[in-house]
């Protein structure tokens, strides 16, 4: 079923000031329904049930096929986005290029690999001030790099990396990317990938739990499932107990028991949603917005470090007041009842589609609060 922008929008649900979807997003009304009915299914245990559940795990996987182009065979449902960067590493051999300031799900998951099997290594990239850029990854790549592993969108700096830029500069070496930061949002061309790691937490507000990992068939003949458990065989009756089978040769290989069956039905829900409006618009409503916040914060002439060209964004949005007004400008958010991200002394603005005009309101005020207080001082 095809739906508008405005029918999106209308399943957001949050209360007005809320600005930070790249930390979580909060439940779309449809994924809540769902959330509720399947804990009825599971309360009241009716006949059935158990069967109807487990078609949750196929269900989630088959949007997220229809999303990325990947095959449903090729994507396995995960806790999280840091179990799924787990898989993908420890399963390396070789060397991989990442940035030591990317979000320390990728550069923990590439350490944690190398301490314990000692087959892969890290290799740092020096970035381009903090962006992974093409130029920068063909300059640092060496005969031993067999990978290179980037987000998508840098949750410190808001830049959206150019992939399909990248692909072209490292030929056939795997491309990992982690997409939490932009998966539902960003249109972004995802078969030049060759695995793919995201949530539905943030962008996609379908809750915790909903990690998947998604894998073209060259990266399932490069990789080794170190994790594998008893769901990631061929055998799905899981008979005779007192055998031990090898892997499945596929992505489901990388299944150490089975999936969530709540989580993967709030997934599935968010993804069908995306796919009833398209990405396309989607990202159009969240550009809107992302403009709209930049605009208020030169205004106000509050330093943006973030990236303002279109095709270098998603939506994030960081400013960096000077340090010793950072107490203020927090204060400010605080008070008018904006939540935003506060780190490294930056503040993460994030909106989405829905995003409206109150919450704009409710920024502004906090900027003006905040231009008053630094003027007194």
């Amino acid at each position: 079923m095809t739906t508008t922008i405005d029918d999106f929008a209308a399943g957001f649900r949050e209360e007005p000031g809320f600005l930070d979807y790249a930390s979580f997003g909060p439940l779309s009304a449809a994924v809540a329904a769902e959330a509720d009915a399947l804990n009825e299914l599971v309360g009241r245990a009716r006949f059935g049930a158990v069967d109807q559940l487990a078609d949750e795990d196929e269900r989630a996987r088959a949007a997220l096929a229809g999303l990325t182009g990947f095959r449903a065979d090729q994507v396995v449902l995960q806790p999280d986005t840091s179990t799924g960067l787990m898989h993908a590493m420890f399963g390396l051999t070789g060397g991989v290029l990442l940035s030591p300031a990317d979000y320390p799900a990728l550069t923990f998951a590439a350490v944690r690999a190398e301490q314990t099997l000692g087959v892969v290594a890290p290799v740092w990239l020096d970035t381009d001030h903090g962006r992974v850029t093409p130029g920068r990854i063909r300059e640092q790549l060496t005969s031993t790099t067999v990978a290179v592993a980037v987000s998508l969108v840098d949750p410190r700096t808001g830049y959206l990396a150019d992939i399909d830029g990248i692909r072209q500069v490292i030929g056939d070496r795997l491309l990992i990317v982690d997409v939490i930061q932009g998966f539902g949002v960003v249109d972004a061309p995802w078969g030049v990938a060759d695995i793919i790691v995201g949530g539905g937490h943030k962008w996609l507000r379908a809750g915790w739990s909903t990690g998947y990992l998604a894998m073209s068939d060259r990266a399932v003949d490069q990789l080794t499932p170190v994790f594998s458990g008893y769901r990631g065989t061929s055998r799905t009756d899981l008979t005779p107990w007192d055998e031990v089978l090898d892997p499945v040769q596929g992505a489901a290989a990388y299944r150490v028991t089975s999936s969530d069956p709540l989580a993967a039905g709030r997934l599935a829900t968010a993804l069908e949603e995306v796919a009833s409006v398209g990405i396309p618009a989607i990202n159009e409503a969240v550009s809107d917005r992302v403009s709209r916040v930049i605009d208020l914060a030169d205004e106000f002439a509050i330093p943006i470090v973030s990236s303002r060209a279109p095709n270098e964004r998603a939506g994030i949005v960081i400013v960096e007041p000077p340090a010793e007004h950072l107490t203020v400008m927090t204060a400010s958010l605080f008070n008018h009842g904006v939540a935003a991200t506060v780190r490294q002394g930056r503040v993460r603005l994030a909106p989405h589609a829905a995003t409206g005009q109150e919450t704009l309101d409710m920024l502004r005020a906090a900027f003006t609060s905040y231009g008053s207080a630094i003027r007194m001082r």
